[in-house]
């Protein structure tokens, strides 16, 4: 364990969506808000479930006190470019915050962030639905996410507020030291993480309840 330091995290865009027809999946019509724009300038207002602009189309899977905001890393959305032999820019996979500097592997769960009057909280990884697949048009996005680690992660809002578009945000780091990346990996029973690891996430606060009702069933 050590003492929480902060630093700050570089924001690249603030991206927003209303529900909107995406596509067609098994013959019916799907509606999302997947396909994010960037906001230019000035200021939003940032409630417990949403940024202003911003909303979910099916609350039972998506949205939610526990994925209240998207990040997802531009160095991240730089080598999926590489990969998919795609130009990609910020909102590429749905996200509210792109974010310049630090990966799955850097964030951990329970990092706060101060975003103008806003405190969040990171609390899961990604895990991603057919979506994902329709809005960037890849058939097999959802499995190379859940192979490379490259998910994204979701905060809570634990202060509302309103936030600037153009940052910055401070982030008090969680002196448990369990990034993002462990906690996906820790979700798969490939992904290497020892049991006793496993259930030193389960005691750990910060992550979310879902992701917890998941990992005790790999431990099954």
């Amino acid at each position: 364990m050590t003492s929480p330091e902060s630093s700050t995290l570089g924001l690249v865009s603030v991206n927003v969506s209303l529900p909107k027809y995406l596509g067609e999946h098994r013959g019916r019509p799907v509606t999302s808000a997947i396909a994010k724009v960037p906001v230019t300038a000035g200021e939003l207002r940032l409630d417990p479930l949403n940024l202003e602009g911003d909303g979910q189309a099916e609350l039972d899977v998506h949205g939610g006190f526990d994925k209240a905001v998207y990040a997802y890393s531009s160095e991240q959305i730089d080598a999926w470019g590489i990969e998919l032999g795609e130009e990609l820019g910020p909102a590429a996979f749905g996200e509210n915050l792109t974010t310049l500097g630090w990966t799955e592997d850097d964030v951990r769960i329970g990092d706060r962030w101060q975003w103008g009057d806003a405190v969040l909280e990171v609390c899961q990884p990604r895990w991603p639905c057919y979506k994902l697949a329709i809005h960037r048009g890849r058939g097999d996005i959802g499995r190379r996410m859940h192979a490379n680690g490259r998910t994204g992660w979701y905060l809570r809002v634990l202060q509302p507020g309103t936030v600037p578009v153009g940052g910055p945000i401070t982030v008090e780091r969680h002196p448990a030291l369990a990034s993002v990346r462990l906690a996906h990996d820790a979700m798969s029973p490939n992904g290497g993480v020892p049991d006793e690891v496993v259930e030193a996430l389960l005691a750990l606060a910060p992550l979310a309840d879902e992701w917890k009702r998941d990992l005790v069933q790999r431990l099954l």
